[in-house]
């Protein structure tokens, strides 16, 4: 799963299915740590047209993982229910996304399977540093870490 993570994170563009403007929420969390680590990132909510991070930031949001500018080059976070996830996870393979990484709680068995068969890299489960397994809150900075010094960029 280390493979497919540093895969996800040599990505030129990143987006958050699930981002949220609720600040207790992990689609705020997870959208706010791209931001804060200055990766390009889009979120994507059907129903917002932004999403304000701080005074100085907001972010334009696009409803679906279709609507991405380009989706070869974007790898997904996803942070909604297992039943969303599986849609969601069919349609980011028919718009061309080659990595995804599933937050706890967003997927079932089903869904992640799917997810790492059907993808590049498809990151979820357990493992990674944190007690509920890959995550991007938690495994991302040292996953970072890693592509910048095996490609010497990031």
């Amino acid at each position: 799963m280390e493979t497919a993570a540093k895969r996800f994170f040599a990505s030129q563009r990143f987006a958050v299915v699930g981002a949220s403007q609720d600040k207790s929420k992990f689609g705020y969390k997870v959208l706010a740590w791209y931001n804060a680590h200055s990766l390009p990132v889009t979120p994507i909510n059907p129903g917002r047209s932004s999403i304000r991070l701080s005074a100085s930031t907001e972010l334009s949001t696009v409803p679906s993982v279709q609507s991405l500018p380009h989706p070869a080059e974007t790898s997904l976070s996803v942070i909604t229910p297992p039943t969303v996830t599986r849609k969601i996870l069919v349609e980011a393979k028919e718009a061309g996304v080659k990595a995804v990484w599933l937050q706890p709680g967003s997927f079932d068995k089903e869904g992640l399977e799917y997810a790492v068969r059907e993808f590049e890299a498809g990151v979820g489960g357990e493992g990674g540093r944190g007690g509920e397994g890959w995550c991007v809150l938690v495994d991302g900075e040292s996953m970072i870490n890693a592509v910048a010094k095996e490609t010497g960029r990031l």
